[in-house]
């Protein structure tokens, strides 16, 4: 299980993006303000603790790559969202972004149809 605050994540997410990675390029990637580089070197090392990140040395320094990808971590939050909130209903949670988003009927045909492609 795999629980990443948000500045985890904002560095998960570009380095699903790069694909592998040095600090610096992942420090490049982020809008300004763009964090110090310390910072982001500690949140990889973390991240390399969680085991979602592993790295190849290059002498002195370090080349960063995901251990998970994207979708995994996907699908492991989308379904922590519903057990948290929603008493592990899909049902419940699809009804609540209908009512809180106010999303149309042609809308959720759309969304229908997309899922009986699958």
């Amino acid at each position: 299980m795999y629980e990443l605050t948000k500045a985890e994540e904002q560095v998960m997410q570009i380095l699903w993006k790069l694909k592998e990675a040095f600090v610096k390029d992942i420090v490049a990637e982020f809008p300004e303000p763009k964090p110090a580089y310390n910072t982001v070197s500690t949140i990889i090392r973390i991240l390399e603790k969680k085991e979602i990140v592993g790295h190849k040395a290059y002498g002195r320094t370090y080349m960063y790559h995901p251990l998970i990808t994207k979708e995994t971590y996907t699908k492991q939050t989308a379904s922590n969202l519903v057990n948290k909130y929603f008493s592990g209903s899909y049902e419940q949670m699809i009804s609540f972004f209908v009512r809180e988003k106010n999303i149309s009927a042609e809308e959720l045909e759309k969304i229908i149809n997309q899922i009986d492609k699958l």
